[in-house]
């Protein structure tokens, strides 16, 4: 069960031309027969910190049982001189998450992955509240197994009441020691049996701190955002 969780999260790499400039995390979204991949949006530019790229690599596998077999995927982020993903608003302000995507033409006949859809979204919002102890997936510092090219998993608790948006604004948050690199993993929770029992819960996208904490006295708070997994509804026909 665990395994293709662990599949359906990829390395997310960002480039100027041939510069390689940060590395993130992102998860495989199908609706309608279309594959996107979800990310955080500053992972696909962030103008505060300079940060540009034109394309993208992640990786995906091709055997289903010999993980060391994967092939990396290049992608523009750019068409016609516009951007190829999709960023929402909402009353709260810009969402820190985009969907981009993905055409088949560029994938290995022989893809192995497994995705989120429709169905993961949460049917209400009752499913989870403060406390739930949930999964976050990715790469953390550029952290995973290289051998298999598998990200890997950290523990959390969701921090805030569920359903209700964090100081005004679309997301909840989370405790769970996170890092550079995780921006874009899934924050998921485990329903029932079957292949794929995973509810999407929301999208990590940063570490939350407060401004006046005194760095010699005070603890980083280990709080961070995870924006609810319904924008995706704005992003994904």
């Amino acid at each position: 069960m665990l395994e293709s969780l662990l599949m359906s999260v990829t390395r997310l790499s960002t480039f100027l031309g041939d510069r390689a400039l940060t590395a993130g995390s992102g998860f495989f979204y199908e609706s309608e027969s279309r594959l996107y991949l979800v990310t955080s949006r500053h992972v696909f530019i962030d103008e505060a910190a300079q940060h540009l790229p034109d394309r993208i690599e992640f990786v995906v596998h091709t055997d289903a049982t010999n993980l060391t077999r994967w092939q990396s995927v290049s992608m523009p982020l750019y068409a016609g001189g516009r951007a190829a993903w999709r960023q929402a608003r909402d009353s709260g302000g810009e969402i820190d998450v985009a969907a981009i995507e993905v055409s088949r033409s560029l994938l290995p006949s022989d893809l192995q992955v497994r995705c989120f859809g429709p169905e993961s979204l949460p049917a209400d919002l009752d499913i989870a509240q403060a406390g739930t102890p949930i999964l976050l997936v990715g790469f953390p510092l550029g952290f995973y197994d290289t051998v298999h090219h598998l990200p890997v998993v950290r523990q959390a608790i969701v921090a805030s009441s569920f359903g209700v948006r964090f100081q005004g604004q679309g997301f909840f948050l989370t405790d769970a020691r996170m890092h550079r690199g995780a921006s874009g993993a899934p924050a998921v929770l485990r329903r029932g049996d079957g292949e794929f029992p995973w509810v999407l819960l929301g999208v990590h996208s940063s570490r939350l701190d407060m401004k006046n904490r005194d760095l010699l006295q005070d603890d980083s708070l280990g709080l961070n955002c995870a924006w609810y997994s319904d924008v995706l509804k704005t992003l994904v026909p």
